[in-house]
């Protein structure tokens, strides 16, 4: 490199360097940038929390983070299942965006799935360990286990956990039709057990977040626990099991080659109790070694639930009523985020990308669309801020199915294959009808025509401004690593 070029290369460096400082310093980081947490349960209902109504669970630990910290109650995901919804929070963008709105033969991405994630796109942990960051997942990804979409080669240093939902394992009651292998366990790349006792899930993968934390005190972390549960069939380890009724145990101790899913629906305040117990952990770990001034923790859902409570919402996972998609979320950061706070601004989890950017001083992708926004002022209580978001939209699968403006939300008219309408647009207030259940589209035609406008010009966006997934020409499920002979 000529020596001209290399003092500009230089000069840009230390530029960069100053950036991220004079950043971290302006939101009060003085000796380090922030940490930042995502806690990510699978299939959590709104109601699934005490602090949001639930009296079917207990859950004091999370109850105290949304008593020292913020309750968000108009918080979404982008979508009502696994595979989008985790692709929407890694990329900042609408599932359909970035070519992950369903798997290849399925709604979510299955056990060698010849589809997954671009390697092209960029994500929280890629955007962060390039500023600096230790980045680690442990838990479930569901966003391709071929070796080319695994979490190491999405940016993350660490990675300990499952490539998709625990019940993609030979005991699914439609194994008839699936044929799934057995469910793999990975430590990095390598397969390292095959059925892990799922019982022992939330705890070891909880004991590995811990770990990370402890190992990375010293320096900028990201941090992603992503629970498995209450995603069904529910397990909980021995701990949780002592208050369980004696004649389900009974029933449980029956298994003998298979997985008997409907009993085990009866542990679900069990392993929501277990999802507790996690994070408090996670908190005491920060306490510990003084870093809980220092991280922001953000804990959700990835839809809404399959046996749980959607509580005061209208529909259930895969839904795109509310029940869907407004999951139960608490921000926590002492310090920065009021505490005892109730915010209902329209927040989404594609906001915390570049949220994330803007408190690190990493840079941002700028050469592709994100449909996420910096939603710090909201979450930091300042004075009048409000939702970065004019218009949310709902999508199930492909097909765009509602869109909010405000406290609006139209549901928008669907059609058979041959263009026929079958179902009516339906239009809900929801400030004054969080349930949806008053139709006033009648009512209301102007806003029937505002909202379909927002619709079809997003429906164009996409369609100029999507980026694929990517497939591979021979997908296998994993196995584990052979061991060659000395």
């Amino acid at each position: 490199m000529p020596s001209i070029l290399r003092g500009v290369f230089r000069g840009l460096m230390v530029a960069s360097i100053l950036s991220l400082s004079i950043r971290a310093v302006a939101i009060g980081a003085e000796t380090r940038r922030p940490n930042f947490i995502i806690i990510f349960t699978d299939d959590q209902g709104y109601g699934d929390l005490s602090c949001f109504g639930g009296e079917h669970v207990r859950t004091p630990q999370i109850d105290r983070l949304a008593e020292e910290g913020t309750r968000l109650t108009s918080f979404y995901v982008a979508a009502p299942l696994c595979s989008p919804s985790r692709a929407a929070l890694m990329t900042g963008c609408y599932p359909r965006r970035v070519g992950m709105a369903t798997g290849s033969t399925f709604v979510v991405l299955l056990a060698g799935d010849r589809k997954g994630l671009n390697p092209d796109e960029i994500t929280i942990a890629e955007m962060l360990k390039k500023a600096g960051y230790a980045t680690g997942l442990f838990g479930k990804w569901h966003l391709g286990d071929q070796p080319e979409f695994l979490p190491t080669r999405q940016g993350f240093d660490e990675y300990f956990g499952i490539p998709y939902s625990h019940d993609i394992h030979p005991f699914h009651p439609r194994q008839d039709r699936f044929r799934f292998p057995p469910l793999p366990l990975l430590e990095g790349e390598r397969v390292i057990e095959v059925e892990p006792n799922a019982d022992y899930l939330t705890r070891r993968v909880t004991e590995r977040a811990v770990a990370f934390i402890e190992k990375n005190r010293e320096r900028p972390f990201f941090l992603y626990l992503a629970h498995p549960i209450p995603h069904t069939p529910l397990h909980v380890s021995p701990p949780y099991m002592k208050d369980v009724p004696r004649e389900v145990k009974e029933q449980l101790a029956k298994e003998d080659g298979f997985v008997d899913y409907g009993t085990r629906k009866k542990l679900f305040r069990q392993a929501i109790a277990e999802v507790d117990w996690s994070v408090g952990q996670i908190v005491a770990a920060l306490k510990q070694h003084d870093l809980d001034r220092d991280t922001l923790v953000i804990f959700t859902s990835d839809n809404g639930p399959a046996v749980g409570s959607a509580g005061p919402l209208r529909g259930r996972k895969g839904s795109t009523f509310e029940g869907g998609m407004r999951e139960p979320t608490v921000a926590w950061w002492p310090g920065k985020i009021p505490s005892g706070r109730v915010c209902d601004e329209l927040l989404t989890a594609m906001d915390l990308m570049p949220t994330f950017a803007n408190l690190a001083g990493a840079p941002i992708p700028d050469d592709r669309v994100i449909d996420g926004k910096d939603i710090w002022p909201v979450l930091a209580g300042r004075p009048g801020a409000k939702s970065p978001h004019d218009r949310f939209f709902y999508h199930a699968q492909n097909n765009l199915r509602a869109v909010r403006s405000g406290p609006w939300k139209l549901h928008l008219a669907k059609s058979d294959r041959r263009g026929n309408p079958t179902t009516p647009a339906a239009l809900y207030h929801l400030d004054t009808d969080i349930g949806e259940t008053r139709d006033v589209a009648a009512e209301q035609p102007e806003i029937v025509e505002r909202l379909q406008g927002y619709a079809d010009a997003f429906e164009k966006d996409l369609h100029a401004n999507s980026r694929p997934a990517a497939f591979v020409d021979k997908a296998k499920p994993l196995v584990p690593h052979e061991t060659k002979p000395k």
